[in-house]
């Protein structure tokens, strides 16, 4: 709303000119004041009192008297948790290291996480084409208006147009071949895209995917993290990485499998529906050699039927886009205690609910659940949570709980899955502790 200015008001003949009045009331009563006092709207600004101002000796006696703050984590000096997050208001304990708080995350909501790159005002004037402008999900409805995320709220969406706007629906129109999920490249992006069939029309959801994958160093995840997760390269069981979706699980899944094939080489194999990151090709080794990826697609949702054509490939790496059907938990299951190194996403709320998800699908599959939670307990290696917290500038956050990669060596996390009672928070938050302090997990770190 623009309010213009108020007109000035018009001065009768007769009538005294105000504003000369006031100027020499104020001379008068400034010449009231006497000259040794100075009055305090007056006063030069380094003489202006300051307010709760106390000198640096009792300000440091204050800071030495103040107790100690509650972390939660025993032996911990409060200043060592500068980069650790704790959310009130859900209870969720989350590690951000300073580093990783610093840093702009490279990757927004593919996000999975591309909400976090700057963010254009959609307007007539800008989008000439649909390159022009950044975002993460672009929602077409059946009635052909499209909507972006409004980057001033947290849910909300706002219009978006463009010059080849229905180009790009006419692209979307085209790239269905029957399968409701499917990829397509369009300008200079790449979209994965979701076709739903509701009761007024056809409605598409494009997520705008990354055209190369980012190095796991750049996606501001804490670097204790990534540490961790990087000394799995050589070990075999399953990565998990959890969360709902839109919060860039797929881009970490990829980051890290790209560096294991940089880092150690070997045969990698990906099922997904659709592929969404560029992972096929061959790769050279820093320690010697190469590494190669292959990508397959899952063709009429069977799952199963890709985790059983990787194993007979003989892979070192088997990358699981979801779990998502009872039978292919329980092939992943088998994988991942049958010397592979596999890495999974599954939607999940917590750590717990990633973990008794996937135990629920293979009972669903038909394995008991003694079974079921052996299978898990002997394979996990790492379950991580992975969310977008903010509002305009969202950041990523993590919960995570690591096994002993050693599966001769006693395991507490192996133990709570085992028993079937999973409450993970307590080994979490030492784990965090451990981290933070510097310290190996294990042993044998």
């Amino acid at each position: 709303m623009i309010f213009a200015p108020k007109p000035p008001i018009a001065q009768k003949d007769n009538q005294p000119e105000t504003p000369q009045i006031v100027a020499e009331q104020e001379v008068v009563e400034q010449a009231a004041v006497p000259a040794d006092e100075t009055p305090m709207d007056t006063a030069p600004l380094a003489e202006m009192p300051v307010a709760d101002e106390a000198p640096e000796a009792a300000q440091a006696e204050f800071v030495e008297q103040t107790p100690a703050v509650e972390t939660g984590l025993s032996g911990i000096n409060p200043s060592d948790t500068a980069g650790m997050g704790y959310h009130g208001q859900t209870g969720d304990m989350s590690f951000m290291d300073d580093a990783a708080v610093a840093k702009e995350p490279a990757i927004a909501d593919t996000m999975d996480a591309q909400e976090t790159q700057p963010v254009k005002e959609p307007t007539q004037q800008e989008n000439k084409h649909i390159d022009d402008v950044w975002f993460s999900d672009l929602y077409f409805t059946p009635e052909k208006i499209a909507y972006i995320r409004d980057p001033h709220t947290q849910f909300a969406l706002m219009p978006f147009d463009s010059e080849d706007l229905m180009d790009f629906h006419k692209a979307l129109e085209e790239g269905f071949q029957g399968a409701s999920s499917y990829a397509i490249h369009y300008g200079k992006s790449f979209f994965r895209i979701e076709r739903i069939k509701t009761v007024t029309g056809v409605h598409y959801t494009a997520r705008r995917m990354p055209l190369e994958i980012p190095d796991i160093h750049d996606l501001s995840i804490p670097d204790a993290l990534v540490r961790q997760l990087l000394s799995l390269n050589t070990a075999t069981g399953l990565i998990l990485i959890c969360g709902p979706t839109g919060m860039g699980k797929t881009t970490t899944c990829s980051a890290l499998l790209k560096n294991f094939l940089e880092t150690e080489g070997g045969f990698a194999y990906t099922i997904e529906d659709p592929p969404e990151m560029p992972l096929d090709g061959l790769y050279s080794c820093k320690k010697g050699g190469f590494g190669v990826c292959k990508q397959t697609e899952v063709v009429n949702n069977n799952w199963d039927l890709g985790l059983r054509s990787a194993l007979r490939s003989k892979p070192r790496y088997i990358l699981v886009g979801e779990i998502r059907t009872a039978e292919t938990a329980s092939e992943l299951l088998r994988a991942a205690t049958s010397g592979h190194l596999v890495i999974s996403t599954i939607h999940a709320n917590n750590l717990e609910d990633g973990i008794n998800a996937i135990v629920k699908y293979a009972i669903a599959g038909g394995m008991s659940q003694d079974l079921a939670s052996d299978l898990l307990a002997r394979g996990i290696l790492a379950v991580v949570h992975q969310k977008l917290v903010g509002t305009v500038r969202l950041s990523p956050s993590f919960l995570y709980c690591f096994a002993n990669p050693n599966p001769l060596e006693a395991d507490q996390m192996r133990m709570i899955i085992r028993e079937g009672k999973v409450n993970l928070s307590t080994l979490m938050e030492a784990q965090m502790a451990k981290m933070i302090q510097g310290r190996p997990l294990f042993k044998n770190d």
